[in-house]
């Protein structure tokens, strides 16, 4: 770190007069207790509409930017919470062209009170893709936001008239059971893997209207099986835990494509539940369909998810794991391979005997 970026410096921000001092300090200030721990070495002192920061030029520097960014997402009349503050300064250290403002302010649907929208740069990506192809792949750990941002796209698209119905899909694999050996019926065999796309549903769509758009056939859950043969004309079809398909599975879902209509894979290539020796149709995939034009592979990462913090974490130390696994497998596979031994008239530089 140089000199110039460790001198104590200070610095005043004028907040502009259309921004509420309240919308930006958060409610009881957590927001502005969010910027003391992100910029521990940095004083903060509010005064009126009048923000003064203390504290290593570098840090104050960052500081003013975060405010400048955080100013123009109270002014668009978004709540600011603490999370906002921690994912702004992760864009701002991020090696990324994208600002803050442009992340947080991006909605996407808004529905009883609550507007549901990117969180990071990596989903602000994934939702732009899923507006310019036809064809997209969410792929990335849990908790980034695959499923629910595509079922958002979707129900934005329904309501808009984009498209007339939307279709959503699982394959009815899990680890350790087969729906033969579930008790119930088959509709009670298969609802439990079904059971996440309704909670989503549930977050975006009226509930009292969800039975209703179920049985006019403008909303369809179903198991992948239930696609073999068809053609989905005009419909938003998201097909998720992708991870769990076979190849063959995975083209026959992408052949279902009809006119007018957008399709978003989404899945975990690190989860992977299928039966042993059966490859992920999500892996195969991505090698197939690699340079295809209009079709976009989007990867999450752990920087993206938007659950407890404590996910990242673990996500990132399996990561890691594995790799630690993956070298050293590598290297009782070598030390086990027998060595090969040379003849003695190949010892003394001779020709072997034919």
């Amino acid at each position: 770190m140089t000199e110039s970026s460790t001198a104590s410096v200070t610095h005043q921000v004028t907040v502009p007069d259309d921004v509420p001092m309240v919308a930006l300090l958060g409610r009881r200030d957590e927001v502005l207790r969010a910027i003391e721990a992100g910029f521990r070495g940095v004083d903060v002192h509010v005064r009126g509409n009048v923000v003064t920061l203390t504290g290593p030029s570098g840090d104050v520097a960052l500081a003013e930017r975060l405010l400048d960014e955080l100013s123009q997402v109270a002014a668009s009349g978004q709540p600011l919470e603490a999370d906002a503050v921690e994912r702004a300064i992760a864009i701002l250290t991020a090696a990324t062209t994208d600002r803050p403002a442009q992340v947080l302010t991006m909605n996407i649907l808004s529905t009883r009170g609550r507007t549901i929208r990117p969180k990071t740069v990596g989903q602000k990506d994934y939702v732009e893709a899923i507006d310019r192809h036809t064809v997209v792949f969410g792929i990335g750990p849990a908790g980034t936001g695959k499923t629910y941002l595509a079922m958002a796209k979707a129900v934005q698209a329904l309501q808009s008239k984009q498209v007339n119905r939307i279709v959503l899909t699982r394959p009815a694999v899990e680890a350790g059971e087969r729906l033969g050996f579930l008790p119930g019926t088959l509709n009670d065999k298969i609802d439990p893997y079904l059971r996440p796309l309704y909670d989503a549903l549930h977050d975006m769509v009226d509930p009292d209207s969800i039975p209703r758009l179920m049985a006019a056939g403008t909303i369809e859950v179903a198991p992948l099986a239930y696609m073999r043969g068809r053609t989905l004309n005009d419909a938003f079809i998201i097909l998720d835990e992708a991870q769990n398909t076979s190849a063959e599975q995975m083209k026959m879902f992408l052949t279902r494509l009809g006119f007018g209509s957008k399709i978003v894979v989404t899945g975990d290539v690190t989860q992977i539940d299928l039966p042993g020796g059966t490859q992920s149709g999500l892996k195969v995939v991505q090698e197939i369909l690699d340079d295809i034009e209009d079709v976009e592979f989007c990867r999450l990462t752990s920087a993206d998810v938007v659950r407890h913090r404590l996910v990242g974490d673990i996500i990132d130390a399996y990561a890691r794991w594995d790799a630690t696994q993956s070298g050293e497998g590598e290297r009782r596979s070598r030390e086990s391979r027998p060595r090969q031994t040379r003849g003695p008239r190949e010892a003394r530089g001779g020709q072997a005997s034919r």
